[in-house]
């Protein structure tokens, strides 16, 4: 077993990482390729920076590719995700998807090799959904991986987006309501965090404490924080109202808005630029816009919160709310998505509909810290057994021997 396959082990048990290894050798020999639009930027880039290495380090051979495009590609392919996730409608014309196809055929010519030498190649979201009408005399399996939130999607998008989705072998949704009918085999896997990454490993009391300066924070006052993209979904500007709302009962509260952007999200600067607006004048409200890499900055951010916010009112998922409930956090989400599968009400967090309904349970949290912190233990305890690396992984691996061998039956244990 190497090094890091032992650190998985300490934190999840010996059990979970030998059923990974024996998944494992049966797979070996295949060759698994990732194919996104960004490497840094979101939960996605993240999950995957972390699930090739672990794959690797199981003896299977894996890959990670990113497509290039255009500002005008990134463009056209925010508005798909927009309307998929049902906010707006958007301004379609041929040109759109003239652009849309070609620079994935572009990408495909450009990947072709690497892509016709896996064995398994997984797709995520629509940016590079198209990709595959490239390939029709394929022999490998693709998957296609869709992290986003489809609960009332514009359906003459989602009907162009289907047509290349339903040339794959098989698609992943994170919850049951995502999964738009398709006809081919589709599966719920949700997505995971990493325990050993630099945004969720242990820090020292020193490293925490050295982001107070760093940001112009008060230690010595109830800090709030939401950590994500700068996307109107994610909603800080009611958060803000949020805060301003709980501030009339504590006066001495203290708001963070950190967070970043993704060359495919060409709409951060413009949300950026409301938030600072709506900030302004406000000396207890920080917005921080991190560089990508800025992990063990966030992990330190959410360890020294005392109440983390996640008020998105569309989620695919908000890994951002597995990392606060990873570090003992009390939660309040907006009651959509992914997170109504992570905080359940009273139990590991709160669930709001409203900034309204947010200031409520921030007030209640900061009158009852000991209920506060029973939440967070709880909460640490539901990722624990749910939102790791290791079980999406083992997710994962089961489709594709499902993929790879139709009918067949394995035993673990009979390798």
């Amino acid at each position: 077993m190497t090094e890091v396959l032992k650190a998985y082990e300490a934190i999840v048990g010996h059990d979970i990482v030998d059923e990974l290894s024996q998944l494992a050798a049966i797979l070996k020999g295949i060759k698994i390729l990732h194919l996104n639009s960004t490497r840094f930027g979101g939960g996605v880039a993240e999950i995957l920076s972390k699930m090739v290495q672990l794959t690797q380090e199981l003896g299977i051979e894996t890959a990670w590719e990113t497509i290039a495009g255009s500002q005008e590609f990134f463009r056209i392919t925010k508005g798909f995700h927009n309307a998929l996730q049902g906010r707006k409608e958007i301004s379609v014309s041929s040109s759109v998807f003239e652009v849309y196809e070609g620079v994935n055929a572009e990408n495909a010519q450009a990947l072709r090799s690497k892509i016709e030498h896996a064995d398994v190649v997984f797709v995520h979201d629509p940016q590079p959904a198209a990709l595959i009408a490239s390939f029709p005399e394929r022999k490998n399996k693709w998957i296609w991986r869709c992290h986003i939130a489809l609960t009332s999607p514009k359906r003459y998008i989602w009907n162009y987006v289907r047509n290349f989705v339903s040339r794959y072998d098989a698609a992943i949704f994170s919850l049951h309501e995502y999964a738009e009918p398709l006809p081919i085999p589709m599966y719920l896997i949700a997505p995971s965090i990493d325990p050993l990454s630099d945004k969720n490993c242990d820090l020292s009391a020193e490293e925490i404490a050295a982001i107070y300066p760093r940001f112009c924070i008060d230690p010595s006052r109830p800090m709030l924080l939401q950590v994500s993209r700068f996307d109107r979904f994610k909603d800080p500007l009611g958060v803000i109202q949020a805060y301003r709302l709980a501030k009339r009962f504590k006066h001495d509260l203290q708001l963070v808005l950190a967070g970043g952007g993704a060359h495919d999200d060409p709409e951060a600067e413009r949300v950026l630029q409301e938030v600072l607006d709506a900030a302004r004048n406000d000396p207890d409200i920080h917005v921080l816009f991190l560089p990508g890499d800025s992990h063990r900055t966030i992990n330190a951010l959410q360890r020294a919160a005392t109440i983390v916010l996640q008020k998105s009112v569309r989620e695919g998922f908000g890994l951002t709310v597995t990392e606060a409930l990873w570090k003992n956090k009390p939660v309040i989400g907006g009651n959509v998505g992914g997170i109504r599968l992570q905080v359940n009400d009273y139990q590991t967090g709160f669930l709001v509909n409203s900034s309204e309904g947010a200031a409520l349970r921030i007030r209640y949290l900061l009158q009852n810290p000991a209920v506060g912190k029973e939440l967070g233990e709880r909460g640490h305890r539901f990722v624990q057994d749910n939102f790791l690396l290791t079980r999406h992984l083992r997710d994962y691996f089961t489709l594709i021997l499902s993929l790879l061998h139709p009918g067949g039956r394995i035993e673990l244990g009979k390798i």
